[in-house]
């Protein structure tokens, strides 16, 4: 059976941040943390696969993920830029292959994440 509740320290293993960046985020509201009896932070699996959003897909070690909507799509031979509109105005440009934008059905107006990794950004639907 899967573990329900992460002490603070879990929890920022698993989100990949330390403890103090957890309790930070604590403070400002960006993490939903309970306490318990002996008064420490316990986080929530549900709150852990929120920030990192993972639920209901496969795990990618990925820090940053950013949710938006296709904006525009060019393809040109084998390459294809993406355009995904994160929060307006920013937006990320991706070169991705046709196929890539074949498979994941990528059209202006459809939900994406961008995941940046390093200097690498993936896109996922």
């Amino acid at each position: 059976m899967a573990k329900q509740l992460y002490s603070a320290s879990e929890a920022a293993q698993a989100l990949g941040i330390s403890l103090d960046t957890l309790r930070r985020w604590d403070r400002d509201g960006r993490i939903k943390t309970k306490r318990d009896a002996g008064n420490r932070r316990v986080v929530s699996a549900k709150e852990i696969e929120r920030l990192r959003g993972t639920s209901g897909s496969p795990t990618m070690s990925a820090r940053n993920r950013f949710h938006g909507t296709v904006h525009d799509v060019k393809v040109e031979g084998l390459l294809a830029q993406v355009e995904i509109l994160v929060t307006e105005p920013t937006r990320i440009v991706a070169i991705v292959t046709r196929e890539a934008i074949e498979e994941l059905g990528l059209k202006p107006g459809a939900a994406a994440t961008a995941i940046v990794k390093s200097t690498s950004v993936m896109v996922e639907r």
